[in-house]
């Protein structure tokens, strides 16, 4: 029998505010934001008490992680559309032949290929998996970003123990 836990972002208040441009896609080519709602399931085998993952440490880990997005430009190091300069404390971003400047504090820059729900789905995937490694009893992870209500994507990841 298979167990899992869940928290939904929206009702557990894991969300963040964002902006992003998506080059990729003529609508999402300008700069636009969204706030978006981070959801989890944790699959695995109960401990002797029957818990695979103390609440409350799953929602710490999601937490911290959106506090670092929340309220920043999200910016995809590893686009192949996007070209990207550090000049003193300012960002410029080119995109589809529009340039932006951002204070580099406004900018959060993320070691991925582009800022949608599918990608930043998977890129807080790995940030959690990490964090939460020494938890034995995980077998199997999804985690769901939502760009608004009822839209979203979402990434499984499946552990080797």
């Amino acid at each position: 029998m298979e167990s899992y836990i869940t928290i939904d972002g929206w009702n557990a208040k894991i969300r963040f505010s964002s902006a992003h441009v998506i080059p990729e896609y003529e609508k999402c080519g300008r700069l636009h934001g969204h706030t978006y709602a981070v959801h989890v399931k944790v699959f695995g085998k109960t401990d002797e008490k029957g818990i695979i993952m103390d609440f409350a440490v799953l929602k710490d880990v999601l937490r911290d992680i959106v506090k670092k997005l929340d309220h920043r430009i999200l910016i995809p190091e590893k686009s192949s559309v996007v070209i990207l300069e550090k000049e003193n404390d300012s960002i410029k971003v080119t995109s589809l032949g529009k340039q932006y400047v951002f204070p580099a504090s406004d900018c959060i820059l993320l070691p991925i290929n582009s800022t949608s729900a599918e990608t930043l789905s998977k890129y807080i995937l790995e940030q959690v998996a990490e964090r939460l490694s020494s938890e034995k009893q995980i077998e199997k992870m999804e985690i769901g970003v939502d760009e608004g209500f009822g839209q979203g994507a979402w990434t499984t990841k499946t552990f080797e123990r």
